[in-house]
């Protein structure tokens, strides 16, 4: 935590309190109102926290406003068009990029760590054919820590290492054989000899009758996906994975707390509502009809893809996606398949219209990752499973920075309790 070198006068019942003002390297003053309750008997009220920092944290800075996204102080666009997802990793999990040997250390520790137990086979097979692969991946990563007892131990710091890379290891693996257990078709394992995105893609699209030979456009827009995905400060799923882990619960259980706040509508479900909007539109000349409904008033209709809930400028993440998208669509074509058809002139119509530009409504990174997986062809119900083995390195990354951090308890918001005081019981046959 900061040193304070400023401090805020309440004012309660004509009773004066002092309260700390700490200063971020970047960002807002955050006030400090820890010992506000034990001082003054008061709670301060925040629902959906948007005015409250929760911890405090070195690994990635968003000024919306400005639309920057830093990963321990690297812009983002820097990040996706130099690096790759990897690299990415290993700067979130232990703070610096690393150098040439460091980072061929990591990627085999990586590269060997993805394989699944074998027994955990027999977990997938209960679920029902038809099940969403997000139920399985919650599933399968929670029962991660059934078969791997000797990474469980939140105090030991070495088998922290070992659960942090087994997680970034294996998720690509388990959301692949999700995918692959609901279409029908037999798992593949994973190859040492292929990189992060290809190993994926392969694990999804590969069958035993014939080879898969990925196409290096296709993995580098997958790698991209994946570090644009990697973290987002403390949203909705890494603030689960932050409060599940205050208890000292282990890390498996912790991360598939993560993926089940995740799997909404409103947070990682986004680029999936994205798609199934574009295929409600059908057909390019409907789009003015749309466009029309998103600007009335009175119509709840939106369009899903554009604008941002912390973004008030452009999504810094957008610009980057769209290049892979362009590129993807380029190799693949958009002429056969009317959903990237609707996609494409429905992006172009908003860029053009002033309303949008007023409101600031541009194209957000879920509008060009949901058309990328539309055209390599993933169905939208992988989607949020590819969020979230992307978002995997952050939601570790967060947790390891709340295990060492000293002043790590367990997470207790407060209410403004509305209910009835104090009443007898009644008997029933008094009611």
């Amino acid at each position: 935590m900061a040193d304070s070198t400023k401090t805020a006068k309440l004012t309660i019942d004509g009773n004066d309190y002092e309260l700390p003002l700490y200063s971020p390297t970047a960002g807002p003053d955050v006030l400090d109102i820890r010992k506000l309750y034990a001082q003054a008997g008061v709670f301060t009220y925040d629902p959906g926290y948007t005015s409250t920092a929760s911890c405090d944290s070195t690994i990635t800075f968003i000024d919306g406003d400005k639309g920057v996204l830093l990963h321990r102080g690297y812009p983002i666009d820097q990040l996706a068009g130099k690096s790759h997802y990897l690299e990415v990793c290993y700067l979130l999990l232990y703070g610096e990029l690393p150098s040439p040997t460091e980072l061929e250390d990591f990627e085999n520790r990586v590269t060997n760590h993805t394989m699944l137990h074998e027994q955990m086979m027999n977990f997938f097979r209960g679920f029902r054919r038809d099940a969403h692969p997000m139920a399985v991946m919650v599933g399968v990563v929670g029962a991660m820590s059934a078969f791997y007892h000797d990474s469980t131990d939140i105090t030991d710091e070495w088998q922290r290492e070992v659960a942090s890379i087994r997680l970034i290891a294996k998720m690509p693996t388990i959301a692949a054989m999700a995918y692959k257990y609901t279409i029908g078709q037999p798992f593949e394992y994973p190859r040492n000899d292929l990189d992060y995105a290809s190993n994926f893609l392969r694990m999804c699209f590969a069958v035993p009758a014939e080879d898969y030979v990925v196409n290096p456009i296709l993995s580098r827009a997958m790698d991209r996906i994946f570090t644009l995905h990697a973290d987002h400060e403390q949203n909705a799923s890494t603030s689960t994975v932050r409060l599940a882990s205050s208890s000292g619960a282990n890390p498996f259980a912790c991360i598939a707390a993560g993926i089940a706040c995740l799997w909404g509508p409103a947070h990682g479900g986004a680029n999936q509502a994205c798609l199934e909007m574009l295929k409600e539109i059908g057909t390019p000349d409907r789009i003015p009809e749309f466009i029309a409904r998103a600007k009335d008033k009175n119509d709840p209709f939106r369009l899903m893809g554009f604008g941002h809930r912390v973004y008030k400028n452009h999504d810094p993440r957008a610009t980057v996606m769209k290049e892979s998208a362009d590129e993807v669509l380029e190799l693949l074509g958009v002429e056969n398949n009317p959903t990237l058809q609707v996609a494409k002139e429905l992006e172009k119509q908003a860029l053009e219209d002033p309303y949008f530009a007023e409101k600031k409504l541009f194209p957000n990174v879920d509008f060009y990752s949901g058309i990328i997986l539309e055209a390599m062809g993933f169905p939208t119900s992988m989607f949020t499973p590819i969020f979230a083995l992307s978002r995997t390195v952050g939601w570790v990354s967060q947790w390891k920075e709340m295990i060492g951090d000293p002043q790590n308890k367990i997470g207790r918001p407060r209410q403004l309790y509305l209910g009835e005081t104090t009443r007898d019981y009644v008997d029933i046959e008094n009611r």
